[in-house]
């Protein structure tokens, strides 16, 4: 620095100390919209970290062990056992699948856990009654014991000491699970848990070959263990048996996507309340340097430089700022510290709340470059405005935009802001789309106010012996430009609500109204292939069945594309995460459209060829010609991509992305799917009569599928609903701010109104009907940003049919009316009682 610019610095912070002293006059609503935004991003970013703690401190329990190895449809063979029990001090074999747990002619979907007496190597298992599951599972001398989850045991009527049947083999009830350390290593589950002896399913129909079963393989490992190292190891060993790995660094890696997704949405959600608040620092700069104008003019006739009056308000906004941010950090790792028993019971995943130093830096770093972008574009403003200009009250007379260096540096700070979120959130694409989106609302609520401002003015002849209307119509059209503050702060927020509204209501009219009307009823699955043609004579005998489709079933994982590891051609697809459905056809199957290449044709017997779904093809950047192994049962399979078909997934009906020719995997071990479409009185005889016919199959009800999938919806709306009620807080903050900010010259104008005659009671209605044009005008510009944001969502991301929500767009309109109102009418007191002869004198 030079000696220049430090001793103009020294005048500065002496000037701004000085001014400070005056206390926070005219900053209250600066402060509280950076506490705000800044405590909402601290917060949600808190929870996330102490979810992630958790996860990582009790990640060998929640896995069941240190390490996993699991597969598809089959159990380890000698070797891959021989690798596993070289490496580790203990293991344990588990099994899972999905059955009917049965009681008579009841039978309730179940997602059963066959576990050997290792199990768990990790974590405590507790009953009710309290006894060791190795007796429980011994059952009672007559049959093998079962433990099961309180809900499936009310469902069925159970008590402890009943016999119950699973896939046709009796089980008793020993005791109910209180406990299940490793309940969420799973993922998503349709059923309630049962629990039984792995020994117990020797020789049943329930694990036979070709069944819908995973086996997995936990691990205790030797302290010190390099867990990324060992999975090198174990991936490479097994490169081409189909095994998935997981180990205690991630032991619900599901679960931690999910919440992690959720809490950068969020976040997201977080930083449209700071650029509201944004908003809200922005009007309090302009408002207070305005007020300051005597001030700065006296400097300027000092002497001061430009420079000077720059820093002296740079660093008392800045001193201001740094207090709401920190205040908003406090705020944000104190409330979830406070809340931490409220929000652990909630939780279904163990959370370890402290401070979490980064989460603070990330939202303090967003505070101060939103404080950053929103002051110093009313500073450099100011900084340009002459000493004859300021000594004549004329701070509206400078020009609109500041100095291109300015301007540079906003964009450059913005373009900071919008990269540390894109990479700290770790959703970059959805960041930059929000960003877009929160640009594209400011754009149109600009525009919206100055055209609400224009078409006031075209409007104040119509009110032409209404008082009371005219004098708002003229206020909202007038030189304070009332309309931007208040459209800004207010419509960003019911952007948002409005978005989650149209989205969330559009997402449960598809789910609870339209899907069930083209979705089957059951899908039956583990149908063996003796039992298809007497399962098939009594499903599309029923005449209360109008549908039935069904198809062989295996699951693989697909390794490699044209001979490279197939993440390396593909990425991350969501076709190569896991393992996903397989099947075969001989004949081209009826409605499947081919939108590129051949079938092979009935009867082919040549080399594997594979027909594959177009959309995720074209994404996954396939084409004609390539070759793709598949990994089904530990046997790769390579075979050629012939053809693309349409695969539609919308209707929850069954479709297969990978298909292949019949001779390729009709010797496999396999069992059948079917799909079932009936009338709903058909459902229930129709189960019953199946399930006594076949005890092995399951019925998975798909109304209850739909039904989880809603609850699930309906929890992120929630949750993201709250995000957006902060940031509409933030902006009626804002409000509270425009309305202190114009209260002195409300109270002039009041003045001169009761000069003129004007009763208190017209004044007020005045006020009245200013406020609700506003919040009115907002809430329908806020509207109509909301219905095409959601509308873009349904369309583009959800590929569903939109339609306006009503109750949820007028509820916006109202909403925005009332808090412009509510703000407004807040401060009418002042105006109301004051006196005009003592108010103009003080204005001469």
């Amino acid at each position: 620095m030079t000696p220049s610019f430090t001793s103009d610095l020294r005048l500065a912070l002496r000037f701004a100390a000085r001014e400070l002293r005056g206390g926070l006059s005219g900053f209250r609503i600066l402060i509280a919209c950076l506490a705000l935004g800044v405590a909402a991003i601290a917060g949600v970013n808190s929870v996330r970290s102490a979810i992630d703690a958790g996860l990582a401190r009790e990640g060998a329990a929640m896995l069941g062990g240190d390490a996993e190895i699991s597969l598809t449809y089959r159990f380890a063979t000698p070797a891959e056992r021989a690798w596993i029990d070289a490496r580790a001090t203990a293991s344990s074999e588990v099994a899972e699948f999905r059955s009917m747990a049965a009681l008579a002619d009841d039978r309730t979907l179940t997602q059963v856990k066959a576990v050997d007496g290792a199990y768990p190597l990790k974590g405590t298992l507790t009953l009710t009654p309290d006894i060791p599951l190795t007796q429980a599972l011994s059952g009672d001398g007559t049959h093998p014991g079962a433990v099961m989850d309180p809900i499936l045991i009310e469902r069925l009527g159970l008590s402890p000491g009943q016999t119950f049947q699973l896939g046709g083999v009796d089980f008793t009830l020993m005791a109910a699970i209180a406990h299940e350390p490793d309940a969420n290593a799973s993922g998503f589950s349709l059923g309630p848990r049962t629990i039984v002896d792995r020994a117990a399913l020797e020789g049943t129909a329930l694990l036979s070959p070709g069944t819908l079963f995973d086996s997995r393989y936990r691990m205790t490992l030797p302290p010190g263990t390099d867990l990324a190292a060992l999975e090198g190891a174990a991936k490479t060993q097994f490169a081409d048996s189909g095994i998935r790995w997981r180990d205690a660094r991630n032991g619900a890696p599901g679960i931690a996507t999910f919440v992690d997704r959720l809490a950068a949405f969020l976040t997201l959600v977080g930083l449209s309340g700071l650029a509201v608040g944004g908003v809200g620092v922005s009007s309090a700069v302009r408002a207070y340097l305005a007020s300051k104008t005597p001030v700065i003019a006296t400097l300027r006739t000092l002497g001061a430089t430009r420079r000077v009056i720059f820093l002296t308000y740079f660093s008392q906004i800045g001193a201001l700022a740094g207090i709401g941010v920190i205040i908003g950090l406090i705020l944000g790792a104190v409330v979830p510290l406070l809340l931490a028993p409220i929000i652990q019971a909630q939780l279904p995943i163990p959370a370890v709340f402290t401070i979490f130093p980064a989460a603070l830096a990330q939202a303090a770093l967003y505070g101060i470059l939103t404080a950053l972008i929103f002051t110093l574009w009313p500073l450099a403003r100011a900084d340009q405005i002459r000493a004859a200009a300021l000594f004549r009250d004329d701070y509206s007379t400078t020009r609109a935009l500041p100095p291109l260096p300015t301007l540079l540096i906003i964009a450059a700070l913005l373009a900071l802001l919008i990269g540390s979120a894109a990479w700290l959130s770790g959703a970059a694409k959805l960041t930059l789309w929000t960003a877009a989106g929160i640009g594209f609302a400011l754009i149109l609520l600009a525009l919206s106010a100055l055209a609400i401002r224009w078409t006031a003015a075209r409007l104040r002849t119509t009110a032409r012996g209404r008082p009371a209307l005219r004098w708002a119509i003229a206020a909202i059209s007038g030189p304070r430009n009332e309309a931007l503050p208040v459209v800004l702060s207010l419509g960003l927020g019911l952007s948002v609500l409005a978005s989650i509204g149209q989205i969330d209501g559009n997402m449960r009219a598809a789910i609870q109204r339209d899907l069930p009307s083209r979705a089957p009823s059951y899908f039956v699955v583990d149908i063996q292939n003796d039992q298809m043609p007497a399962f098939l004579e009594r499903v599309e005998g029923d005449p209360g069945v109008s549908r039935t489709d069904s198809a062989p079933m295996l699951r693989g994982v697909i390794t490699q594309i044209n001979g490279r590891p197939a993440k390396e051609v593909a990425g991350d697809h969501w076709v190569l995460r896991g393992d996903r459905g397989v099947s075969y056809a001989d004949a081209l199957p009826p409605d499947t459209t081919l939108t590129s290449g051949t079938w092979w044709g009935a009867g082919y017997t040549g080399d594997p060829q594979i027909s594959f779904s177009a959309e995720s093809g074209q994404e996954m950047g396939l084409k004609l010609g390539d070759t793709m192994t598949v990994n089904i049962l530990g046997r790769d399979i390579t075979a050629t991509i012939t053809s693309f078909r349409d695969v539609d997934f919308s209707t929850a009906g069954m479709g297969f992305v990978l298909l292949m020719n019949q001779s390729a995997l009709q010797g496999a071990p396999h069992s059948w799917i079917a799909s079932i479409y009936a009338a709903p009185e058909a459902e229930g005889p129709l189960m019953r009569d199946l399930g006594r016919s076949f005890p092995n199959i399951t019925s998975i009800r798909v109304r209850d599928a739909i039904d989880r999938v809603a609850d699930l919806l309906k929890g992120i709306a929630a949750a993201t609903s709250y995000g957006a009620l902060a940031t509409l807080l933030t902006g009626f903050l804002v409000l509270i701010g425009a309305a202190l900010s114009g209260e002195r010259a409300r109270v002039y104008e009041a003045a001169v109104l009761k000069t003129l005659g004007a009763s208190r009671a017209r004044i007020l209605t005045s006020l009245a009907l200013r406020a609700g044009l506003l919040g009115a005008s907002a809430g329908a510009v806020a509207l109509f940003a909301g219905i095409t944001g959601g509308w873009a969502v349904c369309h583009y991301v959800f590929e569903t049919s939109f339609e306006v929500i009503w109750p949820s767009a007028i509820a916006i309109v109202i909403g925005g009316l009332l808090a412009n109102l509510l703000a407004s009418l807040a401060f009418a007191w002042r105006p109301l009682s004051a006196r005009p002869a003592q108010v103009l004198r003080a204005m001469d």
